[in-house]
């Protein structure tokens, strides 16, 4: 048995490049013994981005490999030379993959070629200490660390992109009519299950109109409950605007025109009922060495349903080209009232409902923590613990309106405050309010998150 390369599910852990950070330096040379704070900024890191891709037609890539990551920013330098940004790292993925997070939410569709999505933002770079130099702050000894880059579970789901789906039970003769009416070479054999994966072809009526076929892998009773072939490629029916079911009319048929049928109608139906509004044909195939009784079951199970019925031979061409116009008259049909629900390009943020309040939990032990996106990233980003670097930090945390949100939740002087990594003594400013726009003069009273080499 041949080896299976078509891969459709799979389950990666992205993450983007950490920022590089900010240097602290001061710039030294002869003859100028106050050159001042020179330290650059950190680079930016490279984002992970996925983007759709005709020339990619399976997820077996990564299925082999789980885990990416986009290049790191390099730190900044003295002399105010700043780091380089981290190189995006562009995965490439087949057109019509879908990309969903851990729960299961669909956070993009790669429905069209050069479609991408962003799902690892790279982290900011860290400031430079010749940044933050000021008229009274003329010689800063702190800088800013990179910002790490996001990271998470992603999982890919690639629902082939087809105008026209074949449908039907295993051995209905739907690989052959493929391998007649366009390029494509599906394994054919008289066995069941020969097609163990989605092919597609290009159908070229004209020189203007042309249409894409898929071949399905036959579905069975039960395929929409994971039984033979069926729930791993039902999916794939789902994008095509048009289904063409094929039933076997020779005497050797798996079951008659009519069984047949409603069957593949009630998988069809059982896993997803909007399928059955597309516009639907019935082809008998293998008129060749067609049963007289078969084929007018046949032809009473088209007319009963008000489907287009075609008598068809894939081996001699008999009834092929009438069958690929009115095809592709409906594929037209089809596209015309087809409305885009997409944008050309998406753009996905890691996590959209980050909270930029600042909002402050009161631990059982009385321990105090705040939380809030702003305030923690500019805690834990801040490299340097000297004087300067705690004044500057009150300040911004002034701005940012900690001290206010302590006092309403009940914090006193000497209490406990933790913000991200680091833990200060809370002293609120005296003589001043709540309502007063004031912070804590903070005193760092344990280690703070090691420094990044």
């Amino acid at each position: 048995m041949s080896e299976i390369n078509f891969v459709d599910e799979a389950e990666i852990r992205v993450r983007g490049g950490d920022g590089g950070s900010g240097c602290i330096s001061f710039h030294r040379e002869k003859y100028r013994p106050l050159g001042g704070p020179d330290g650059g900024d950190g680079g930016r890191g490279g984002s992970v981005i996925l983007e759709a891709s005709p020339s990619v037609s399976t997820l077996l890539e990564y299925a082999r490999h789980r885990v990416f990551r986009a290049e790191r920013g390099k730190n900044g330098s003295g002399n105010h030379c700043h780091g380089a940004d981290g190189k995006d790292l562009i995965l490439y993925v087949p057109v019509g993959t879908q990309v969903r997070d851990e729960e299961g939410r669909l956070l993009a569709d790669l429905d069209t070629p050069g479609k991408r999505v962003v799902v690892a933002r790279g982290g900011r770079g860290g400031r430079g200490n010749a940044r933050f130099a000021t008229p009274t702050r003329r010689a800063p000894d702190f800088a800013e660390r990179g910002e790490r880059g996001e990271e998470r579970t992603i999982r890919l789901e690639v629902k082939l992109l087809a105008d026209v789906g074949l449908v039907g039970l295993p051995n209905a003769g739907k690989s052959t009519l493929l391998s007649r009416i366009s390029a494509a070479r599906p394994k054919i054999a008289d066995y069941p299950f020969t097609t163990l994966e989605p092919v597609l072809g290009v159908v070229k009526v004209d020189e203007e109109r042309c249409f894409t076929v898929a071949d399905i892998p036959g579905l069975i009773e039960g395929a929409h409950l994971g039984k033979g072939l069926g729930l791993r490629f039902l999916r794939h029916v789902e994008r095509t605007a048009v289904l063409l079911h094929v039933v076997d009319v020779s005497p050797w048929a798996m079951e008659t025109p009519s069984r047949a049928v409603k069957e593949v109608m009630r998988e069809l139906e059982a896993y997803s009922p909007a399928l059955l509004k597309r516009p639907q044909l019935l082809a008998a195939s293998k008129l060749d060495v067609a049963d007289p009784q078969m084929l007018e079951e046949a032809r009473k199970e088209a007319e009963s349903r008000e489907w287009d019925f075609f008598p068809i031979s894939s081996i001699t061409g008999e009834g092929i080209r009438p069958l690929i116009y009115r095809l592709a008259e409906l594929v037209e049909e089809a596209r015309i009232a087809e409305q885009p629900e997409t944008e050309e390009w998406t753009v996905y943020a890691y996590d959209p409902n980050q909270d930029e309040r600042v909002r402050v939990i009161k631990q059982e032990d009385g321990v105090f923590r705040v939380l809030g996106r702003k305030v923690e990233d500019l805690v834990n980003r801040l490299r340097g613990d000297s004087p300067q670097a705690l004044a500057y930090l009150q300040g911004r945390l002034k701005r940012l309106g900690v001290e206010e949100a302590l006092l309403r939740e009940g914090a006193r002087e000497g209490d406990t405050v933790i913000i991200g990594d680091r833990v200060f003594d809370f002293i609120p400013e005296p003589g001043r309010g709540m309502d007063e726009e004031s912070f804590a003069g903070a005193k760092e009273i344990e280690g703070t998150a090691q420094e990044e080499p």
